[in-house]
């Protein structure tokens, strides 16, 4: 696998989390406990094995360009957008891994008035989290793409 290779699987896997956490919703909505455990328990690994692959890909750019990630700077007059839409990602991305980790212990530990009651918190910053992770490869990527290092 080809260092390349990463920002795509990277927004492959943030967009199945998004998928997959607003399946889980709806099947809870519907009442369809064990489909919407299964959809959470993929979410989470989705976004677990997304922050393995993040954490190495920039690793490694830091190893081999001497900068761990990949700057945005053309156009110019779009920088202040992407920059808004990254620092709020970054915040989330923060501040829900211990979001994560109470809501799933509460569900593991059949504390369902509990589980609720932080999921509510929860999936909306998770979604978001998710959600802007794809739009930033976007842009980074696809619509005004980058060097990879400048």
């Amino acid at each position: 696998m080809n260092l390349s290779d990463f920002p795509p699987l990277n927004a492959i896997l943030n967009g199945s989390s998004a998928v997959l956490l607003i399946l889980g919703w709806m099947f809870i909505r519907s009442g369809r406990r064990t489909a919407h455990r299964n959809c959470m328990v993929g979410a989470f690994l989705s976004s677990a094995i997304f922050l393995a692959c993040y954490l190495w890909y920039h690793f490694q750019m830091q190893r081999l360009h001497g900068r761990a990630h990949t700057r945005f700077v053309d156009p110019a007059w779009f920088r202040p957008v992407y920059m808004a839409i990254l620092i709020t990602h970054l915040v989330g991305a923060v501040a829900i891994l211990p979001l994560i980790a109470v809501t799933f212990t509460r569900a593991i530990r059949a504390r369902f008035d509990d589980h609720r009651r932080i999921a509510r918190w929860t999936l909306p910053i998770w979604l978001y989290v998710s959600f802007t992770g794809v739009v930033i490869y976007l842009l980074l990527y696809r619509i005004f793409p980058q060097a990879v290092v400048r």
